[in-house]
């Protein structure tokens, strides 16, 4: 019997996918407990709509991250941190304070775990940052920080 998960199941799929099993797995065990659907015409008809609605989704959200990416790698970020006089900063620059500091300057609403350091920043200087958008796309941000 062919039917169409509507949560992920193990050992069978995934949600959304079309799989065939068994008449007696599918009547007494999936059906009852709301987990699948009855393959017919309608479903399928659904199941394709859903599917081009998530596609058109993904490719916007694709769209708008190439636009930030463009957007990050034009911006200049300044941020200014207690230091001593021979450049080593007093504390560290983590992620969210660059993230914070490239939303003031962008205009974006950037999440700080999208900023990828390999370590805090702990030296005044101009630094290279990665900024994860989307799963293969990232911009690299010039952050300067000045030591006060």
């Amino acid at each position: 019997m062919k039917v169409i998960l509507t949560q992920d199941v193990r050992g069978q799929g995934k949600k959304g996918e079309l799989i065939e099993a068994s008449d007696g797995y599918c009547r007494n065990f999936l059906l009852p407990r709301k987990l699948a659907v009855e393959a017919n015409a309608e479903n399928l008809n659904v199941m394709k709509t859903q599917q081009a609605a998530r596609d058109h989704k993904a490719a916007l959200e694709k769209a708008a991250a190439e636009a930030d990416a463009k957007k990050l790698s034009a911006t200049a970020v300044t941020l200014k941190a207690k230091g001593g006089s021979s450049g080593k900063l007093f504390g560290a620059v983590t992620a969210g304070d660059v993230a914070d500091a490239i939303n003031r300057a962008a205009g974006t609403d950037i999440a700080k775990q999208k900023v990828v350091l390999s370590e805090p920043i702990k030296i005044a200087g101009t630094h290279t940052v990665k900024v994860k958008l989307y799963p293969e796309i990232s911009a690299d941000v010039k952050i300067e920080v000045i030591a006060e």
